[in-house]
């Protein structure tokens, strides 16, 4: 009964979160779909580049998609149990409620007034969508990678690339271009594609909601490398050459580029650390400061930079001790849960740990296998982390928390699958 309450409770917050959470999963997409997997743990928004690694966060609707998925689901399952219908009735009835705010986010996208000119600055993640007009008002050009991949980019962050490019060839360094801009458009395809073949669950764990990938923008470069005459695409080929990007990230600024994902800050961005992935920010409007300079100098996320999320002024992840995981193991988890915290918009996170090994047990095992049924996935292994954070303090902050209270113990259930991937299947008290 324990794990029922729990599951109701995971439902509600997921449905508010339009599916969000679901999205945050350490299984990687079939592979002969590697450009369709999105916004993942160890790679980002889709793009072969950070396409590939394991699947985290989806990106979630934004605030006004959220609080009408919410109601929905809060009445869907109010109606179930009304009804007689049971648990499982209302797993089912809210779930659903989720995946109809998923498949609808893009419209989200749509609302207020078009822009009239391409700001480099601009948000576009899990919670903020693409702006209107956007795909009206960019320029864009095509090139051709050394691979034979047509890529399209904003104009001007083509431009700064191609002399960030030059400059890195100057020091030995070759770089080349595996995937930036991809319409709005290119994305409900890849994810009516997905929905057909694999079902919804698999879609919302591994494909960007149309809108809210900022690949859309045209100012996301997915980088690869090009070393001794070989091209290095792949995620887990790339990572092996930290000494390289190093010298490639030392250089980013110069040319107006931040790097977008850095190693620590998963719970503010929603995604790992990728070496790869890198956004033209440019100059401000009136060309006076090196915006990326700013970015770089302080150290903070694009999302901390434009006041974007709140964030405590120190969070403390505690790993702990494991007879049953390795120290790289319950890293990897941590990252799954805090990949899945960026998604509660106004929430701030204070501290994230592991449960210990008590709640390795069969009985949680067999109920986390019990609620995945639907997926597919089976796991071997289960975890459980906990958090503390504070709510959002604006009430107008639509979500299943109280407004400024502080939430202690916050329950995340992780599973291990047998390749030791890892998906948050439930989180809650």
């Amino acid at each position: 009964m324990r794990h029922h309450w729990k599951r109701l409770s995971s439902i509600l917050i997921a449905a508010c979160m339009a599916a969000s959470l679901a999205a945050c999963s350490g299984s990687a997409a079939p592979a002969d779909n590697k450009e369709a997997v999105s916004e993942n743990a160890a790679g980002a928004d889709t793009g072969a580049g950070d396409e590939a690694a394991p699947a985290e966060a989806s990106a979630a609707p934004s605030q006004e998609a959220a609080a009408p998925a919410g109601e929905t689901a809060a009445a869907a399952v109010e109606e179930a149990a009304a009804a007689g219908t049971g648990q499982a009735a209302a797993d089912d009835a809210a779930g659903d409620a989720a995946a109809d705010a998923a498949t609808t986010a893009a419209v989200v996208a749509d609302e207020g007034e078009p822009i009239d000119h391409v700001d480099y600055q601009v948000l576009v993640n899990k919670l903020h969508p693409l702006p209107k007009g956007w795909e009206d008002v960019i320029e864009t050009v095509h090139m051709t990678n050394s691979i034979g991949d047509d890529v399209e980019v904003e104009k001007t962050a083509y431009e700064a690339y191609q002399q960030l490019k030059a400059d890195l060839e100057a020091d030995g360094i070759y770089v080349d271009l595996d995937s930036a801009y991809r319409s709005v458009e290119e994305q409900q395809r890849i994810w009516d594609d997905f929905t057909q073949k694999y079902g919804d669950d698999y879609t919302r764990k591994t494909v960007a909601v149309p809108g809210y990938s900022e690949h859309h923008t045209g100012l996301a470069l997915d980088l690869y490398l090009i070393v001794d005459g070989k091209d290095i695409v792949e995620n887990e080929d790339l990572i092996t050459y930290p000494e390289i990007w190093e010298k490639i990230h030392e250089k980013l600024a110069n040319y107006g580029f931040i790097l977008r994902y850095t190693p620590g800050a998963e719970y503010i961005t929603g995604y790992a650390y990728e070496p790869w992935h890198i956004r033209y920010v440019g100059m401000n409007e009136d060309y006076s400061t090196n915006v990326a300079m700013l970015i770089s100098a302080s150290g903070k996320t694009l999302e901390e930079y434009l006041h974007a999320v709140p964030v405590a002024d120190d969070v403390t992840i505690d790993y702990g001790t494991s007879s049953v995981f390795s120290e790289d193991e319950r890293k990897d988890a941590a990252v799954q849960v805090e990949c899945a915290f960026a998604s509660f918009e106004g929430c701030e996170l204070h501290s994230l740990r592991y449960a210990g090994d008590e709640a390795c047990t069969n009985e949680n095992l067999e109920w986390i296998n019990s609620i995945s049924e639907d997926t597919g996935t089976k796991y071997t292994k289960v975890a459980e982390f906990l958090t503390d954070f504070h709510s959002p303090v604006h009430e107008e902050i639509q979500a299943a928390w109280n407004p400024d209270q502080e939430y202690k113990d916050y329950q995340w259930w992780l599973g291990q699958t047998e390749d030791g991937g890892w998906d948050v299947v439930s989180f809650g008290y």
